[in-house]
């Protein structure tokens, strides 16, 4: 469907089946909405009920299917009876801190010694050298874990294997045909691996490896034996959760049970890094996706950004209250350096592309850019041109490190990992959306030509136009706390299971004001009177800001999300805008409206 949007979106409305409708409604109980955004999502008749009331039982298989588990279990078991030290390398993102602290905690609750290593992104950059193995090694460890990372990392492991350790990767990103030397790679993105797993981030591989774990030691009676009290396994699922969702991996299968459930224990605030956290973002309602995606992730993956990167593990791992409020206090600050560093870095970026901006993908490099924050920037500017962005950061020795973002039909991980293959690139890897790797800058324009190549062989399927993807229209009367009750039911929301997003047609803004200089709360008004407080995000500079804060009572229509608001008691539901349209209406492009 053509809109005029203000945005250059092309919204489209997702088609859905009437006799799906009817189906649910009889059958499930289900009122209109609900079933109707059940048809959309192509939820089977059969799978309806584990998919609103998911569970981890029901969802959970065998972690042994996948490949390396039972060797990696029982080579763990191995070092606890000796009592060898563990050494668990971890990446400086909410994935790798989450996965790492999972490993971690498990093994303070059995007494069994270890020792976590996070790399300082800037200094050592991402995954395992020989210099950081060498001084785990050097501190007695005998068994080395990776998490988040260590399918690529072939002269670490060498190195490892050369001293007679044993390296454990478990990790979620894209392999190569070739593996390390390590004793295993638990990785269900392993070419040769047939779980059909690939959709787990590296929190959810770990807390797979720690239910085979458990289940190997309680074979033995070990816990019985070392009079230890066996861990239950689900207490550690709000880790889990905050890895899950803070990596953007799909809300489906095993994972949407695993972040439905995860939520519960969030709820409960056993980690006492995560309550801290919550406590000075003064999050009052209750634990969402938002929370943990918006505002618990950022502060946590901003110590490996701009400040220090074992701050994110640690957070989770430490039980001294004095130092959690320290490490949550100092990660907050980082995330504040962090937005300002963002800032500077996308203004300096945005004025260098120059007639770059028309290329079909983006690609540029510059002097010393913050190598914390290019990520992020790449991101933004994807987001903002909806093309793949590829940032290089270059430092005086003509090294340049790069964070790359992708769009939907083009795997950045599997290109990356072709350019190192061809030794084009020193080393890289990443996944279908994003990416990283390090390059010589020597070789910037044959990188350039080879990325170029690989994009037009499928940019022709690629629309230049981003699409909106719309649900329903509704009625300004459906923002009430019982339609959002009805919408909520299909939470949680993300990666593979999209937040509803909805139309309100014909609306004008009759009071509308700047929030910290960049959003705007807005009080829109319908044709029969109806009300909506509405609030748009980082519309200040753009055309959905101008149109909210025009006074010319023209219609529009606004399409967007609903958002609980809770305060002191009060629940309250305001409409979130994505993007505006100046069509005068749209109704007789879509089936019906709901409200």
């Amino acid at each position: 469907m053509k809109s005029n949007s203000v945005s250059n979106k092309n919204w489209i409305f997702k088609k859905y089946d009437e006799q799906d409708i009817i189906f649910y409604k009889e059958n499930y109980s289900l009122d209109e909405i609900t079933s109707k955004l059940l048809s959309i999502r192509k939820i089977k008749k059969e799978d309806v009920q584990a998919f609103l009331s998911p569970s981890i039982k029901n969802f959970l298989p065998n972690p042994e299917i996948i490949k390396d588990m039972q060797k990696s279990a029982k080579r763990t078991l191995n070092a606890i009876d000796k009592k060898e030290k563990i050494g668990i390398f971890g990446d400086y993102d909410v994935d790798g801190a989450s996965a790492t602290a999972l490993l971690t905690n498990f093994f303070n609750k059995l007494r069994v010694p270890c020792e976590i290593y996070i790399p300082d992104r800037k200094k050592e950059g991402y995954g395992p050298s020989t210099e950081s193995f060498k001084k785990l090694i050097d501190n007695g460890v005998k068994l080395i874990f990776t998490v988040d990372c260590g399918t690529l990392s072939f002269e670490a492991i060498e190195y490892a294997f050369r001293n007679k350790i044993d390296v454990i990767v478990l990790d979620h990103h894209q392999s190569e045909i070739k593996l390390p030397k390590a004793y295993s790679v638990v990785n269900p993105n392993r070419i040769d691996d047939t779980s059909d797993l690939k959709y787990l981030c590296a929190a959810g591989v770990t807390f797979m490896f720690l239910i085979s774990l458990n289940k190997e030691l309680r074979s033995i009676n070990w816990f019985i034996q070392s009079r230890i009290t066996e861990p239950n396994l689900l207490e550690y699922l709000d880790l889990v959760t905050l890895g899950t969702v803070c990596d953007v991996v799909p809300l489906i299968g095993l994972n949407r049970a695993i972040v439905f459930q995860g939520l519960k224990i969030l709820r409960s605030k056993k980690n006492l890094g995560l309550k801290t956290l919550f406590d000075i973002c003064d999050i009052q309602s209750r634990p969402n996706v938002y929370h943990i995606g918006y505002l618990l992730g950022p502060r946590i993956n901003a110590g490996g950004r701009v400040g220090k990167s074992s701050h994110g593990a640690n957070l989770l791992i430490n039980k001294n209250p004095k130092d959690v409020f320290r490490i949550a206090s100092e990660l907050d600050k980082f995330n504040n350096e962090r937005q300002i560093l963002e800032k500077e870095v996308l203004d300096k970026i945005l004025i260098e592309l120059g007639n770059k901006i028309n290329d079909s993908l983006i690609i540029i490099n510059g002097k010393n850019w913050h190598e914390g924050v290019i990520g992020i920037v790449a991101s933004r500017i994807k987001d903002k041109l909806n093309k793949p962005v590829i940032i290089i950061s270059v430092d005086e020795n003509g090294i340049g490190k790069a964070s790359a973002r992708s769009i939907v039909g083009f795997d950045i991980g599997s290109v990356i990992i072709s350019a190192v293959q061809e030794n084009i690139l020193v080393k890289g890897g990443g996944h279908k959306m994003a990416g990283g790797f390090t390059i010589k800058i020597e070789n910037f324009d044959k990188f350039r030509k080879f990325i170029f190549k690989k994009f037009e062989k499928v940019n022709n399927n690629i629309s230049n136009i981003k699409p909106l993807y719309l649900d329903s229209i509704i009625a300004p009367t459906a923002l009430n706390l019982e339609f959002y009750n009805k919408v909520n039911v299909l939470a949680p929301f993300g990666s593979g299971n999209p937040e509803p997003k909805f139309v309100i047609e014909n609306m004008k803004s009759i009071n509308s004001k700047i929030i910290k200089n960049k959003h705007i709360k807005a009080i829109l008004v319908g044709m029969d009177g109806s009300t909506v407080k509405s609030i748009a995000f980082n519309c200040v500079e753009n055309e959905i800001g101008a149109h909210l804060l025009k006074k010319d009572n023209k219609l529009f229509n606004i399409a967007g999300k609903l958002s609980l608001n809770e305060w002191q008691g009060q629940s309250n539901v305001e409409f979130i805008i994505d993007d505006i349209s100046v069509n005068k209406t749209l109704k007789n492009m879509v089936p019906s409206s709901i409200g």
